[in-house]
Protein backbone atom coordinates (compact mmCIF):
# COMPACT_ATOMS: atom_id res chain seq x y z
CA UNK A 1 0.00 0.00 0.00
CA UNK A 2 1.72 3.31 -0.86
CA UNK A 3 0.18 5.74 1.41
CA UNK A 4 1.14 3.75 4.62
CA UNK A 5 3.27 5.81 7.55
CA UNK A 6 7.20 6.27 7.70
CA UNK A 7 7.44 2.92 8.82
CA UNK A 8 6.03 0.82 11.47
CA UNK A 9 7.86 -0.88 13.94
CA UNK A 10 8.03 -2.52 17.51
CA UNK A 11 9.95 0.47 18.45
CA UNK A 12 8.61 4.06 18.07
CA UNK A 13 10.96 5.65 16.92
CA UNK A 14 9.78 9.27 17.50
CA UNK A 15 8.91 10.02 13.94
CA UNK A 16 5.65 10.66 12.70
CA UNK A 17 3.71 8.69 10.72
CA UNK A 18 2.89 10.91 7.80
CA UNK A 19 4.04 15.00 7.55
CA UNK A 20 2.27 17.17 10.22
CA UNK A 21 1.43 19.43 7.54
CA UNK A 22 -0.13 16.96 5.10
CA UNK A 23 -3.87 16.60 5.30
CA UNK A 24 -4.49 13.53 3.08
CA UNK A 25 -8.06 12.69 2.03
CA UNK A 26 -8.97 9.29 3.11
CA UNK A 27 -10.37 6.46 1.06
CA UNK A 28 -13.24 4.87 2.59
CA UNK A 29 -11.04 1.73 3.39
CA UNK A 30 -8.93 3.82 5.09
CA UNK A 31 -11.69 5.19 7.55
CA UNK A 32 -13.04 1.81 8.17
CA UNK A 33 -8.94 0.64 8.88
CA UNK A 34 -8.82 3.28 11.48
CA UNK A 35 -11.99 3.14 13.50
CA UNK A 36 -11.31 -1.06 13.48
CA UNK A 37 -7.64 -0.30 15.23
CA UNK A 38 -8.05 2.43 17.38
CA UNK A 39 -8.67 -0.19 20.31
CA UNK A 40 -5.60 -1.80 18.93
CA UNK A 41 -3.52 2.17 20.09
CA UNK A 42 -2.56 1.03 23.37
CA UNK A 43 -1.83 -2.61 23.17
CA UNK A 44 1.38 -4.89 22.50
CA UNK A 45 0.08 -4.58 18.60
CA UNK A 46 2.50 -3.03 16.48
CA UNK A 47 1.82 -2.65 13.01
CA UNK A 48 4.50 -4.75 12.10
CA UNK A 49 2.10 -7.32 13.17
CA UNK A 50 -0.59 -6.39 11.44
CA UNK A 51 1.74 -6.26 7.66
CA UNK A 52 2.56 -9.67 8.67
CA UNK A 53 -0.70 -10.86 8.85
CA UNK A 54 -1.41 -9.18 5.95
CA UNK A 55 1.46 -11.12 4.68
CA UNK A 56 0.63 -14.65 5.40
CA UNK A 57 -3.12 -13.85 4.38
CA UNK A 58 -1.62 -12.48 0.82
CA UNK A 59 0.49 -16.04 0.81
CA UNK A 60 -2.40 -18.10 1.29
CA UNK A 61 -4.42 -16.33 -1.18
CA UNK A 62 -1.89 -17.02 -4.01
CA UNK A 63 -1.31 -20.66 -2.86
CA UNK A 64 -4.99 -21.18 -3.49
CA UNK A 65 -4.90 -19.01 -7.47
CA UNK A 66 -2.06 -21.69 -8.01
CA UNK A 67 -4.41 -24.60 -7.61
CA UNK A 68 -6.49 -23.06 -10.34
CA UNK A 69 -9.52 -25.42 -9.24
CA UNK A 70 -13.20 -24.56 -7.88
CA UNK A 71 -13.90 -24.09 -4.57
CA UNK A 72 -10.57 -23.04 -3.95
CA UNK A 73 -10.07 -20.16 -6.04
CA UNK A 74 -13.07 -18.24 -4.52
CA UNK A 75 -11.67 -18.70 -1.25
CA UNK A 76 -8.69 -17.08 -2.58
CA UNK A 77 -10.27 -13.99 -3.85
CA UNK A 78 -12.04 -13.76 -0.92
CA UNK A 79 -8.62 -13.87 1.35
CA UNK A 80 -6.81 -11.80 -0.70
CA UNK A 81 -9.56 -8.91 -0.77
CA UNK A 82 -9.56 -9.13 3.19
CA UNK A 83 -5.26 -8.83 2.85
CA UNK A 84 -5.69 -6.03 0.96
CA UNK A 85 -8.03 -4.31 3.53
CA UNK A 86 -5.73 -5.88 6.23
CA UNK A 87 -3.00 -3.19 4.23
CA UNK A 88 -4.53 -0.31 5.35
CA UNK A 89 -4.75 -1.02 8.88
CA UNK A 90 -0.91 -1.25 9.82
CA UNK A 91 -0.63 2.41 8.53
CA UNK A 92 -3.55 3.94 10.34
CA UNK A 93 -2.23 1.78 13.58
CA UNK A 94 1.29 3.60 12.88
CA UNK A 95 -0.15 6.29 12.42
CA UNK A 96 -2.34 7.05 15.62
CA UNK A 97 -0.21 5.40 17.58
CA UNK A 98 3.07 6.77 16.89
CA UNK A 99 4.86 3.22 16.67
CA UNK A 100 6.86 4.09 13.27
CA UNK A 101 10.10 3.40 11.71
CA UNK A 102 12.10 3.16 8.38
CA UNK A 103 11.98 -0.40 8.94
CA UNK A 104 8.54 -0.66 9.09
CA UNK A 105 7.68 1.25 6.08
CA UNK A 106 9.36 -0.52 4.13
CA UNK A 107 8.70 -3.77 5.25
CA UNK A 108 5.29 -2.73 3.76
CA UNK A 109 5.47 -1.21 0.93
CA UNK A 110 8.17 -4.28 -0.34
CA UNK A 111 5.49 -6.72 1.03
CA UNK A 112 2.59 -5.28 -1.05
CA UNK A 113 4.94 -5.66 -4.28
CA UNK A 114 6.08 -9.39 -3.15
CA UNK A 115 2.50 -10.01 -2.81
CA UNK A 116 0.98 -8.24 -6.10
CA UNK A 117 3.84 -10.16 -8.15
CA UNK A 118 3.30 -13.55 -6.41
CA UNK A 119 -0.47 -12.91 -7.01
CA UNK A 120 -0.51 -12.43 -10.34
CA UNK A 121 2.07 -15.33 -11.32
CA UNK A 122 -0.32 -17.75 -8.85
CA UNK A 123 -2.92 -16.97 -10.92
CA UNK A 124 -1.08 -17.51 -14.06
CA UNK A 125 0.14 -20.84 -12.52
CA UNK A 126 -3.55 -21.44 -12.15
CA UNK A 127 -4.76 -21.06 -15.38
CA UNK A 128 -2.59 -22.93 -17.57
CA UNK A 129 -5.26 -25.72 -18.40
CA UNK A 130 -7.09 -22.91 -19.95
CA UNK A 131 -6.69 -22.04 -23.72
CA UNK A 132 -3.67 -19.74 -22.78
CA UNK A 133 -1.99 -22.46 -21.85
CA UNK A 134 2.50 -22.44 -20.39
CA UNK A 135 2.46 -18.50 -21.08
CA UNK A 136 0.17 -18.04 -18.35
CA UNK A 137 2.20 -17.74 -15.84
CA UNK A 138 4.53 -15.52 -17.94
CA UNK A 139 1.77 -13.32 -18.47
CA UNK A 140 1.33 -13.17 -14.67
CA UNK A 141 4.76 -12.55 -14.11
CA UNK A 142 4.42 -9.41 -16.67
CA UNK A 143 0.95 -8.53 -14.94
CA UNK A 144 2.31 -8.68 -11.20
CA UNK A 145 5.70 -6.53 -12.03
CA UNK A 146 3.62 -4.20 -14.11
CA UNK A 147 1.22 -3.59 -10.83
CA UNK A 148 4.11 -3.48 -8.25
CA UNK A 149 6.21 -1.16 -10.56
CA UNK A 150 2.69 1.44 -10.62
CA UNK A 151 2.31 1.35 -6.63
CA UNK A 152 6.27 1.43 -6.13
CA UNK A 153 5.92 4.81 -8.39
CA UNK A 154 3.85 6.29 -6.51
CA UNK A 155 5.74 5.14 -3.38
CA UNK A 156 8.63 7.28 -4.85
CA UNK A 157 6.78 9.88 -6.23
CA UNK A 158 5.11 10.70 -2.54
CA UNK A 159 8.46 10.37 -1.03
CA UNK A 160 10.03 13.03 -3.04
CA UNK A 161 6.77 15.42 -3.33
CA UNK A 162 6.81 14.96 0.63
CA UNK A 163 3.12 14.14 1.04
CA UNK A 164 1.31 11.07 1.29
CA UNK A 165 -1.45 10.09 -1.23
CA UNK A 166 -1.37 13.23 -2.87
CA UNK A 167 -0.86 12.28 -6.43
CA UNK A 168 -2.35 8.76 -6.33
CA UNK A 169 -5.77 9.43 -8.44
CA UNK A 170 -8.22 9.29 -6.51
CA UNK A 171 -12.12 9.33 -6.95
CA UNK A 172 -15.56 8.91 -4.41
CA UNK A 173 -13.09 8.08 -2.03
CA UNK A 174 -11.35 5.49 -4.02
CA UNK A 175 -8.20 5.32 -4.35
CA UNK A 176 -6.29 3.48 -7.79
CA UNK A 177 -4.93 0.84 -5.41
CA UNK A 178 -8.42 0.65 -4.34
CA UNK A 179 -9.71 -1.29 -8.06
CA UNK A 180 -7.46 -4.66 -6.36
CA UNK A 181 -10.36 -5.63 -4.17
CA UNK A 182 -12.25 -5.83 -7.99
CA UNK A 183 -10.33 -9.37 -7.95
CA UNK A 184 -12.84 -10.93 -5.50
CA UNK A 185 -15.93 -9.95 -7.93
CA UNK A 186 -13.77 -10.72 -11.15
CA UNK A 187 -13.06 -14.04 -9.83
CA UNK A 188 -16.61 -15.04 -8.29
CA UNK A 189 -17.88 -14.00 -11.95
CA UNK A 190 -15.33 -16.48 -13.85
CA UNK A 191 -12.81 -13.45 -15.19
CA UNK A 192 -9.96 -14.80 -14.23
CA UNK A 193 -8.60 -14.86 -17.46
CA UNK A 194 -9.91 -11.93 -18.62
CA UNK A 195 -8.42 -10.59 -15.53
CA UNK A 196 -4.65 -12.06 -16.26
CA UNK A 197 -4.77 -10.46 -19.63
CA UNK A 198 -6.10 -7.08 -18.56
CA UNK A 199 -3.38 -7.18 -15.92
CA UNK A 200 -0.67 -7.56 -18.84
CA UNK A 201 -2.02 -4.96 -20.92
CA UNK A 202 -3.01 -1.83 -18.75
CA UNK A 203 -1.02 -1.79 -15.85
CA UNK A 204 2.34 -1.62 -18.34
CA UNK A 205 0.69 1.90 -20.41
CA UNK A 206 -0.10 3.57 -17.00
CA UNK A 207 3.63 3.61 -15.77
CA UNK A 208 4.93 4.79 -19.03
CA UNK A 209 2.87 7.46 -19.00
CA UNK A 210 3.12 8.46 -14.94
CA UNK A 211 7.02 8.03 -15.75
CA UNK A 212 6.88 10.36 -18.24
CA UNK A 213 4.76 12.96 -16.61
CA UNK A 214 6.32 12.70 -13.31
CA UNK A 215 9.77 12.22 -14.65
CA UNK A 216 11.08 15.18 -12.52
CA UNK A 217 10.45 13.63 -9.46
CA UNK A 218 11.28 10.09 -10.76
CA UNK A 219 14.62 11.08 -11.96
CA UNK A 220 15.20 14.53 -10.99
CA UNK A 221 16.84 16.36 -8.15
CA UNK A 222 14.46 15.89 -5.16
CA UNK A 223 12.49 19.24 -4.50
CA UNK A 224 14.12 21.15 -1.53
CA UNK A 225 12.23 21.59 1.62
CA UNK A 226 10.66 24.76 2.30
CA UNK A 227 12.52 26.61 4.88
Amino acid sequence: MVERKIGASDEGSGESAEPAKAKPRLAWDQRLARWMVRPLVHTPVTPNHITTVRLLLGLAACGLFAMGTRPEILYAAGLFMLSNFVDHMDGELARLSGKSSRFGYHYDNYSDAFIHVTLFVCIGIGLQDSWIGGWAPYLGLIAGVSVSALFLMFWRIEQRAGTRQARQPMFKGIHLEDAMYFIGPITWGGGLIVLLLAGVALPPIYVVWLAWKERGLLFGKPPEAPS
